[in-house]
């Protein structure tokens, strides 16, 4: 028998533009948050906290696409002409990505959600039950500060209003998330139009918005491009959030938090509850007021199937597609309006392509 072929393993498809981007931000951001979280002047003054502060590490420093500070560079860059980027940006969106983590600390602790980004949500790291709440919002808080301080600290042009913009759009998002948590508007007249302003405030929260204007602020850019982008961000924004609202209802059972994450079961009454309340006959919004009234405990499997069903017949789940299909398109027309130097627009629409993904 003759020597064994060697057999050549097919080749990688190389990487994409955005992928490489991708790569790059989340390298340099990396690196900056593990500079960040050293905290000399932190070490000796508690044992607990510094147990605390490798839960925090950990949890921050897991793998993720780093969209938003992509988004961040994308902004500058494209104000600018270059992609030649000053340190302190790497700075400032090593900041955006501390503060978008005090917003999911937060978040978990208030819907009880177990994981996060393949790992235990911070609170589970902290210890059992109403203890470990506790300590997750003071260590939410101390990664709010430490925000605050890189981002106002990192030494460009404009940094502190660039931080006081994504600040008043953090505070914008608080109320949406206030109305979330208490679920939302009644199923009444003019619902819709509350609905999808919550949604509006909530998409704020994931700070695609905030990161193109900001990147852009820092670059020193005119309101007009300002404006442009932002028309961009928060159409991607409300398409992302419309499209988490359908998977809160309609989404398969997986996971131990499942059930903190379905709308349904929380009692949310989210844009596709709103839409299709609106278009239900009268003995449909009966019954969907009552499903919606249950408490959680009595929101069983054949309650969820006939509350998903009532909103597909009502249409509320295709009017929701259409307006995500809507805004999409804005997006798109939004974008064509931004300068494509040395192709940055080009790779602009690419990472917002990657968001389309996530939304899928």
């Amino acid at each position: 028998m003759g020597p064994t072929p060697f057999i050549a393993a097919p080749p990688m498809p190389a990487p994409s533009v955005e992928q490489a981007w991708l790569k790059l931000v989340q390298a340099q951001v990396e690196g900056s948050l593990v500079e960040l979280l050293e905290l000399p002047d932190e070490a000796g003054l508690d044992i607990h906290w510094t147990e605390a502060l490798g839960h925090v590490r950990e949890y921050v420093l897991r793998p993720t696409r780093r969209l938003r500070p992509a988004l961040l560079l994308a902004g500058y860059c494209l104000a600018r002409g270059s992609a030649v980027v000053p340190a302190g940006l790497w700075r400032f969106a090593a900041g955006l990505e501390l503060l978008h983590a005090f917003l999911l600390v937060h978040d978990d602790v208030t819907e009880d959600t177990v994981l996060r980004r393949g790992g235990l949500a911070m609170h589970h790291l902290l210890g059992p039950g109403r203890p470990g709440q506790h300590l997750a919002v003071v260590v939410g808080d101390h990664l709010f500060a430490r925000a605050l301080e890189t981002m106002v600290g990192s030494e460009l042009p404009g940094a502190a209003q660039a931080s006081e913009y994504h600040l008043r759009l953090c505070r914008y998002s608080a109320v949406g998330q206030y109305a979330v948590q208490q679920g939302g508007q009644a199923l009444e007249p003019g619902g819709v139009r509350h609905a999808l302003r919550m949604a509006r405030l909530k998409m704020l929260r994931e700070g695609f918005c905030s990161a193109l204007v900001c990147g852009a602020m820092l670059a020193g850019a005119d309101e007009s491009l300002r404006l442009r982008l932002a028309r961009v961000g928060c159409n991607v924004g409300l398409a992302y959030e419309l499209r988490r609202e359908l998977s809160g209802l309609f989404e398969e059972q997986r996971g131990d938090d499942w059930a903190s994450h379905c709308d349904f079961i929380q009692g949310r009454r989210t844009f596709p509850v709103m839409a299709a309340w609106s278009r239900a006959r009268p003995e449909a919004r009966a019954e969907l007021e009552a499903l919606w009234a249950l408490p959680p405990e009595r929101k069983d499997g054949a309650a969820l199937i006939r509350a998903r069903g009532l909103v597909e017949e009502a249409g509320g789940r295709t009017a929701t597609e259409r307006l995500v299909a809507r805004v999409s398109r804005s997006a798109v027309r939004a974008l064509a309006t931004l300068p494509n130097p040395n192709g940055l627009r080009d790779l602009m629409q690419s990472l917002i392509g990657q968001l389309a993904h996530r939304m899928a």
